[in-house]
Formats: C-alpha cells, sequence, structure tokens
C-alpha cells in the first residue's frame, strides 16, 4: 500500500514541478526585438498586435502594402512594418539588413516563422509540378531563408527561433504540396534545435490544427479544387465519377465544421509562451482537433491511418468497375 502512495505522489510532485516550470519567465524582455513573417491577416497578424501591446520592438512583416497599413494604424509607434515576400531571396536579404542595422549589437530575440499559403488541396494524379512548387516555395524555402539570414542576429541575442508548421507536417489528410512543405518543416526545425542548442538559442514548432484563417477558409479551397476539376481530362473524371466533386465537397464541408477551430488566439498565446518561457516546449500542439485527434492517429501504425483517413473519401467510380 505504501509503494502505491509513494508512486502517487511522485506523479503528484513531477507533475507540479512540470507546471512550475512552464509559468518560469524569462526577465527584462520589455525593449528587446521580435521579427513576425505572414502579419497581413490570421496568426501573424493578431501576434503582431499582442507582442507590440506588451512592450517588444515588432518588426512585422506584410506581403501587401494594404495588410502593413492596416496593421500600422491599430498598433504603436513603436512597431515596423516591413513589405516582405518570402519567395523573393533579395528581398529577404535587404529586410535582414534593415533589421541587423536597426538592433546592433543587441541582436533579435525572437523570429517567429509564421507566413504561409494552403495551396491546392486536391488528389495527386489532378496536379502538376507547379501545384506543388508554390506552397514549398512559400512555407519551405521561404522559411529557411529568412531563418539563415536572421540566424545570425538570433545568435547574438541567444533568442528564440518559433516555426509555425501544422499537424498536416505530422500527418498528411490530402493531396498537394501544403503538407509535403509542412513535413520539410518539421525536419528543418528539429536539426536547426539541435545545432542551436551549443550557442544559446531556443527552436520551438508550433502545431495547429485547422484554425479559422483565411488560410484555410474550406470555400475558398474548394474553389480552387473546383477549377482543377473543371480542367481535367474526361479519362480521369470518369475515373472519379462525374458526382465525385459534389459528394467531396460535402464531405469536406462536414469535416471543417467538426474540426474548426474559431479562436486563434491559442496559437498565438503559444507564439507568446515559446518567447518568453525560460523553458519553451520543442513543440505546441494547439486546437482541440489536433489534440483529440489528429496528433494521436499520427503516432498510430498506417494500417490504422489509413483505414480512418479514407473514411472521409468519396468511393471513386473506377471501384465499382473492379
Amino acid at each position: 500500500m505504501l509503494y502505491y502512495v509513494l508512486f502517487f505522489l511522485g506523479i503528484i510532485s513531477l507533475w507540479w514541478h512540470w507546471r512550475a516550470r512552464r509559468r518560469m519567465k524569462v526577465t527584462n524582455l520589455t525593449g528587446k526585438y521580435i521579427f513576425i513573417t505572414g502579419c497581413d491577416t490570421g496568426f501573424g497578424n493578431m501576434a503582431a498586435k499582442v507582442f507590440d501591446k506588451k512592450g517588444f520592438r515588432v518588426f512585422a512583416s506584410c506581403l501587401t502594402e494594404t495588410g502593413a497599413k492596416e496593421l500600422k494604424a491599430v498598433t504603436s509607434k513603436q512597431l515596423q512594418t516591413v513589405l516582405l515576400d518570402v519567395r523573393d531571396s533579395d528581398s529577404i536579404k535587404k529586410v535582414a539588413a534593415r533589421v541587423k542595422a536597426e538592433v546592433q549589437s543587441e541582436g533579435l530575440w525572437g523570429l517567429v516563422n509564421n507566413a504561409g499559403i494552403m495551396g491546392i488541396s486536391a488528389p495527386t494524379d489532378w496536379l502538376d509540378i507547379e501545384h506543388f512548387r508554390e506552397p514549398i516555395e512559400v512555407n519551405l524555402i521561404g522559411l529557411i531563408n529568412v531563418t539563415i539570414n536572421m540566424l545570425p542576429l538570433i545568435k547574438k541575442a541567444k533568442g528564440r527561433i518559433v516555426n509555425v508548421s501544422s499537424v498536416g507536417g505530422r500527418l498528411a489528410f490530402s493531396g498537394g504540396g501544403y503538407f509535403a512543405s509542412k513535413f520539410g518543416v518539421e525536419g528543418f526545425n528539429d536539426s536547426l534545435r539541435r545545432d542551436m542548442k551549443a550557442f544559446g538559442v531556443k527552436v520551438c514548432c508550433i502545431q495547429p490544427g485547422l484554425f479559422k484563417t483565411a488560410l484555410s477558409n474550406p470555400t475558398k479551397i474548394m474553389k480552387e479544387k473546383e477549377v482543377i476539376w473543371n480542367k481535367l481530362p474526361p479519362d480521369i473524371k470518369m475515373q472519379y465519377g462525374e458526382d465525385y466533386f459534389q459528394k467531396d465537397a460535402a464531405k469536406k464541408q462536414k469535416l471543417s465544421k467538426m474540426c474548426l477551430n474559431e479562436d486563434i488566439s491559442p496559437v498565438v498565446q503559444c507564439m507568446e509562451h515559446a518567447l518568453t518561457s525560460l523553458h519553451p516546449h520543442a513543440h505546441y500542439i494547439v486546437g482541440q482537433d489536433a489534440k483529440l485527434f489528429w496528433n494521436p492517429l499520427s503516432r498510430m501504425p498506417a494500417i490504422i491511418q489509413d483505414f480512418l483517413l479514407l473514411q472521409n473519401r468519396v468511393e471513386l467510380a473506377v471501384s465499382h468497375a473492379k
């Protein structure tokens, strides 16, 4: 009996210690510089506003002038917006030089790689290489390029790098370049985290589930998919079935309603913890769908993953021809 009591107390002690470590914060962060990509809308936009209010000196990169102006209108004079397309290496180098001139010997405390696009989500045999290239260029190559150019400034400050990945970097549940790009982000993040330990730089990865943002707008995704469907050769349409698209749209809409997280603030809270905690997590899994379904499923055998994911697929016309 005593053994069980001691075991229970040990578990409670470990849990309490873990909770205490989670609450420990880095001191003297007010006025520190952080750089956030993808601030036009969504996670990046909210993060820029939140960190600005908390006293960080924020560089918020936006893809469009409209996004930059709207963000600047609702934030303090301390926040600086920069126009940046992460696919453009010359633009990244110029922005990095600007940041270096501003931070000087202090360095850059935080880099939040948030910029990303969904790209076309459709069966692989509907797509060509360009459909894969764009999300990989933005979500993976762009993220790596920004990181490489900002890395000397991060090392100088012994700061933090926060990479926004996705549960789609753990489990590919649809076709297209998005999932390939996010699996790449996971690999880059893990190798970078180990490379930077000796320099006192902490590297974290955020893995959101399905959140209500412009990137994951189901109506937009299905419209883009419909354009591809309408251009498919007759033989492929015949393999899938003429009513495939309508049935598939209905299933995807149902899944989206089940999984969609309306409030995006938990993702920003994870960014904040990664930037301010004395002991940040290596990975942050965010969203009820991610925690209760996608993440557990990603750890199961492939036969179970395939069985469950294929339940949400429409049976093809070619299946009836067997």
